[in-house]
């Protein structure tokens, strides 16, 4: 039986559908802004390119990367399971397809029976699969194991983040865990501003659980805290030490309109 094939769902409208201009594109983002370094996580956008993808950039340009990573991205289509992993076969973009990495995947659903096979809430979703060509862009041997989170429990987000840590130590070799996520969502500028000052404050202390209470009581609409909370509970238990807002944006400083924005953090934790 053939692997499956898990053909892109958004190039041509969140990225360049052409490879030699998604190539030069993604090129254009990726000037680093200091030093490279080793990471245990990171939060990145996933916007469409025009307005995330130079925040998106300045993340990856500073990383570097492994060859094996854990992407973990919202289910924003609401299609499938709430836990959704694929562990077989490969992901496709114009640059060529990206291998899911296969052993760290099974590891994974061996330590966390509730993360459920189902390509179903992976196929038409943009938040992983925009950071693939950065990946494929900085590491052409890149392999990756995608999880959409349609969970908001928090019990369950710190469990799957402490399952993640033992399952990268047991690697015995570095793995990126990547939360892709924007910021809050379409209120103006200036509440949207606070609002995300409020998240990334948490974020930089690595407080997962406070992440997740100030998400909740002041109603900001961060479509990626699950992933966030993930990636920092994981981290927390790999012995991270230092966290850096790489930069920060919103969609309005692009499109001009400041009334209905929506923010864009790249955070980097190592």
């Amino acid at each position: 039986m053939a692997s499956p094939i898990r053909h892109p769902a958004v190039a041509g409208r969140f990225y360049p559908g052409d490879p030699d201009d998604l190539r030069a594109e993604v090129q254009s983002y990726l000037s680093p802004l200091g030093e490279i370094v080793s990471a245990l996580g990171c939060v990145v956008p996933h916007a469409g390119y025009m307005y995330s993808g130079h925040v998106a950039g300045a993340v990856y340009a500073r990383v570097d990367l492994p060859r094996r990573s854990i992407l973990m991205c919202p289910n924003h289509t609401g299609m499938g399971h709430p836990l959704a992993i694929m562990s077989a076969g490969a992901w496709e973009t114009p640059l060529g397809r990206v291998p899911i990495d296969s052993s760290l995947a099974a590891a994974l659903k061996q330590r966390f029976p509730l993360l459920a096979e189902d390509a179903e809430a992976h196929r038409a979703e943009h938040g992983a699969e925009v950071q693939l060509p950065f990946l494929q862009t900085k590491n052409p041997d890149c392999t990756f194991v995608p999880i959409a989170l349609g969970t908001s429990r928090y019990e369950v987000l710190q469990a799957l983040g402490i399952v993640i840590a033992e399952a990268v130590q047991a690697a015995g070799e570095p793995v990126l865990l990547i939360a892709s996520s924007d910021m809050n969502h379409y209120e103006n500028d200036t509440v949207t501003r606070i609002k995300d000052q409020k998240a990334i404050e948490r974020i930089l202390v690595m407080d997962a659980p406070g992440l997740f209470d100030v998400v909740m009581n002041e109603n900001i609409s961060m479509c990626g805290f699950g992933p966030t909370v993930v990636m920092l509970t994981a981290a927390r238990q790999l012995g991270a030490t230092g966290t850096e807002l790489v930069r920060y944006a919103t969609s309005g400083d692009i499109s001009g309109d400041r009334e209905r924005v929506v923010g864009y953090a790249g955070i980097l934790v190592q």
